[in-house]
């Protein structure tokens, strides 16, 4: 074994997808050594087929312990501290996700996991998903309680045991080496310095931003609460105590000054008014945005940024779609408006298949897509989700009904699969229930289009007759605007791609080929 320890590089047989491991010394424990195996992969070898693999286990010979850390978690083997246990560590649920929430723990320490065991629920920047276990045991520790927001993919989030009287010899305290990095907290103080004293607080450690605030505010930090992780005073923390009033302001001194003054002259050392800098915080309320919104606004952002937005719009009838849809509401066959427009969009892409195309970034030219796959936009609490029909123009309208109405089903409660909301080749954004006549998408990457649909309005319009005079009549017309990639939509595609759909708003027989 001594031997062992003087390698400095130690050749594993491992899976294809790490790219390298090293060995290193850790801090001596009672004389015993602990050998740290850091597993590195690179974010496209971290996923195979979208799964986030776990790697295979790896026996080494000797007594002392070894700990081997992976993007999913660290197996530590018996030593004479620690049973044996494994930490694991908050996964990547979807090849986006750098950080996500906890949203419910469906175990509770002490019980019983078996394979498959739905753990826990995590927010990703997708939708909420169930975190399964790959192995049998028992929950020890629970690292991230409920509710912990933006804890980030690594970290470490339970500690399980392979024997149920293991349990109570894993303490609070255990470290498996990865900490948060939201707030980064400075080394372990018991105080903190505001102004020219220093002030005993009730919090082992504190974040930069509280410490700033506190100064900045002239609190007394030890009438100040830590809700954070090992007693980390926190940001919100600080406002939180602002806000309610429970937080004691600290009477400032007057600095020595120096510089050599007239004895006539007094020196007043202005005193900063804390009211004003409670009123100040006090005049503006912080929504906490889920990681879903999140993510959104960041996209949103991007696609302004880097996708050259050009905007199509036209009117089209549709007195012809709400005949149709009646008469099959007297077949006892519920339709809605939505779903005939899907249709629409769908058998309109099938005849202009370059309208159902995307920009290739890397190979710097317009990618024709295989199959229409159509993202609805569906509005939840948790924000906008865009579940895909997939294959649309192969599929009958009440088979497109029915699909969309489980998959809104699933998005409203959080338990979209993967595969339910990541793809599509187009999108519609349908608010024609809400008294809006127009407006205007923003392009969901990597798509090229997004077709906004706006509610149907009565007008006035002269229409031929049967004697074939034009007579004033009132017709239902609906608003389309057409968002889309100018670098795929060049020429006339989005022309033609609006002449059809125009088309078969107008004649229903074209949606029943």
């Amino acid at each position: 074994m001594a031997a062992f320890a003087r390698l400095r590089r130690l050749v594993v047989s491992t899976p294809s997808y790490f790219r390298r491991t090293y060995w290193r010394p850790l801090a001596s424990t009672s004389g015993s050594q602990r050998l740290l195996a850091n597993i590195q992969t690179t974010s496209a070898d971290r996923f195979l087929g979208g799964t986030l693999l776990r790697p295979y286990s790896i026996s080494l010979v000797g007594s002392r312990s070894v700990v081997l850390e992976s993007s999913s978690g660290a197996r530590c083997f018996s030593s004479a501290e620690l049973p044996s246990h494994l930490v694991i560590a908050m996964p990547a649920l979807s090849p986006t996700m750098t950080q996500g929430n906890i949203a419910k723990w469906k175990k509770k320490e002490g019980e019983k996991i078996e394979v498959g065991d739905v753990i826990c629920e995590i927010e990703t920047d997708k939708a909420t998903l169930e975190f399964e276990s790959l192995e049998e045991g028992f929950l020890a520790k629970i690292l991230v309680p409920e509710g912990s927001k933006d804890v980030h993919v690594g970290q470490p989030i339970a500690i399980t045991v392979e024997e149920e009287e293991n349990i109570d010899k894993i303490p609070d305290t255990v470290s498996s080496g990865s900490e948060a990095r939201e707030e980064t907290p400075t080394s372990t103080p018991v105080a903190v310095e505001t102004g020219d004293s220093t002030q005993t607080a009730r919090y082992r450690r504190i974040s930069p931003s509280a410490k700033l605030l506190i100064s900045e505010h002239g609190l007394d930090a030890s009438s100040l609460k830590a809700s954070g992780p090992r007693g980390t005073l926190l940001k919100g923390d600080v406002i939180a105590a602002i806000k309610s009033g429970k937080g004691s302001f600290k009477a400032s001194k007057p600095s020595v000054e120096k510089t050599t003054v007239s004895s006539e002259t007094p020196q007043v050392t202005p005193v900063k008014d804390s009211k004003s800098g409670a009123d100040h915080i006090d005049s503006h309320d912080d929504l906490p945005n889920s990681q879903i919104r999140k993510v959104i606004a960041k996209r949103l952002l991007e696609s302004k940024q880097s996708t050259p937005h050009m905007y199509l719009s036209a009117d089209v009838m549709l007195d012809p779609l709400l005949a149709f849809r009646k008469k099959l509401k007297d077949d006892n066959i519920k339709i809605s408006v939505n779903d005939i427009v899907i249709r629409a969009v769908a058998m309109a892409l099938k005849s202009v298949p370059e309208a159902n195309a995307y920009w290739n970034e890397e190979k710097g030219e317009i990618s024709l897509c295989d199959s229409v796959d159509i993202s609805v936009a569906v509005a939840t609490e948790r924000g906008l989700m865009t579940p895909i029909v997939r294959n649309t123009d192969k599929k009958s309208l009440l088979a497109i009904s029915s699909e969309v109405k489980e998959l809104a089903q699933k998005a409203r409660a959080g338990k979209l699969a993967p595969h339910e909301f990541q793809g599509g080749t187009f999108s519609i954004s349908n608010l024609g229930m809400f008294p809006v006549d127009h407006f205007c998408a923003i392009i969901n990457p990597p798509q090229a289009c997004i077709l906004a649909v706006g509610r149907g309005i009565e007008v006035v319009e002269p229409v031929i007759g049967d004697d074939g005079t034009e007579k004033p009549a009132i017709v239902t017309k609906m608003n389309l605007t057409l968002s889309a990639d100018q670098r795929v939509f060049e020429g006339d595609v989005g022309g033609r791609f609006l002449s059809t759909l125009a088309a078969n708003f107008k004649n229903m027989g074209r949606l029943l080929l």
